[in-house]
């Protein structure tokens, strides 16, 4: 199959990026003249600026368009108002996840979706199985670019280009960039003060050469999936395919504050609620390494005395922390705090179990 490029895919090419494949797009990795660690650094100390169209972009459009996504997805659109954006998710009756996502509640008659990017056609075409007459839901995934702009400047960038950057974390406003219209939203997955841009994918270069022109004076650096991966691991946020998948429910990866529990119904609300209820199964953890060992997907954990507890869903080495931390399915007896042991590369490594973030978040910082 033939690999979908982003319409910055000539930038990142004249930046010296290296390519991989994500969820079906060739999307830059890391670029030349720094690599991973310095990009993650740029983030942290300053600002850093993602391309990120990739991700899924859908529009559910209709009279009683709010309603019926509340009684699909996980988490309440109730709690929220229009010019809001909410973390949620797209489940299965046995309560797997098809897909994590963000909801921009745009008004009761329409809201945009941007979900991840190899899940897109799933939730849409689940969506749509389900729409009732009068709902329409179109996949725009090809439509839109986002670039998400990510640090500690990422206002004075913005401020620089007279974007709006006094709406609340996980809210969104509807700016104008290089004459060219888009939406301004403050949200991100580095745990730093961030925004991401939705721009048509006609636009996305007069965009992209906008910011980085304006964010020269304050240090800004492209920045690739690689350095979003260790960022958003210190973090602890989740990962489709690692941390959530048709396996692993939001109650396994602990993501039940974003399960409207009080909603009538949404997809896989009987199978959540009995693992939430019995509390046998694996949950997601958070791992630091006691000394040099850095922690691989798929490697088991076990206690001191040898007994498998469980297995590692994401691992890498924190530039911020200069150790290795990771992210497991524990059973359920582990408690915060307890000594496990990893098996890296032949060699028995000890790992603290404890709860993430690894890093303290700044996304609500002004």
């Amino acid at each position: 199959m033939d690999l979908l490029h982003s319409p910055l895919h000539d930038r990142h090419l004249a930046l010296g990026a290296k390519l991989a494949e994500f969820g079906g797009w060739d999307m830059p990795l890391e670029y030349a003249g720094g690599g991973v660690l310095a990009e993650h650094k740029a983030v942290r100390e300053a600002v850093g600026l993602f391309d990120v169209s990739h991700l899924g972009k859908a529009l559910v459009r209709g009279t009683g368009a709010a309603a019926f996504v509340n009684a699909c997805f996980t988490n309440d659109l109730e709690r929220i108002v229009p010019g809001k954006a909410q973390y949620t998710l797209c489940c299965e009756e046995d309560g797997g996840t098809v897909d994590d996502l963000i909801a921009y509640l745009r008004s009761d008659f329409e809201v945009f979706l941007i979900p991840n990017a190899a899940n897109t056609a799933a939730v849409v075409a689940k969506l749509q199985a389900e729409a009732p007459d009068g709902i329409e839901v179109t996949d725009l995934h090809r439509d839109y670019a986002i670039l998400a702009i990510q640090g500690p400047l990422s206002d004075e960038v913005l401020q620089s280009l007279d974007l709006p950057v006094d709406h609340e974390y996980m809210s969104f406003a509807d700016a104008q960039i290089a004459g060219k219209d888009i939406t301004v939203c403050r949200t991100g997955y580095t745990g730093e003060r961030g925004y991401e841009l939705v721009v048509p994918a006609d636009d996305a270069v007069d965009v992209w050469d906008a910011v980085m022109a304006a964010g020269e004076a304050y240090g800004i650096r492209a920045c690739g999936l690689g350095a979003r991966d260790t960022l958003r691991t210190e973090m602890g946020y989740p990962l489709h395919g690692h941390e959530l998948s048709a396996e692993i429910s939001p109650v396994m990866a602990r993501a039940g504050w974003a399960v409207g529990w009080n909603k009538d119904t949404f997809w896989g609300k009987d199978a959540l609620q009995r693992q939430r209820d019995e509390k046998s199964v694996r949950t997601l953890r958070g791992l630091v390494a006691q000394g040099r060992g850095i922690p691989r997907p798929g490697m088991t954990v076990a206690d001191e005395s040898g007994a498998e507890l469980g297995e590692i869903t994401s691992g890498t080495f924190s530039p911020t922390l200069r150790q290795g931390i990771g992210l497991a399915l524990l059973e359920p007896l582990v408690a915060d705090g307890a000594t496990v042991v990893i098996d890296v590369r032949g060699r028995s490594e000890l790992f603290t179990v404890t709860k993430p973030p690894f890093v303290e978040p700044s996304t609500k910082e002004s």
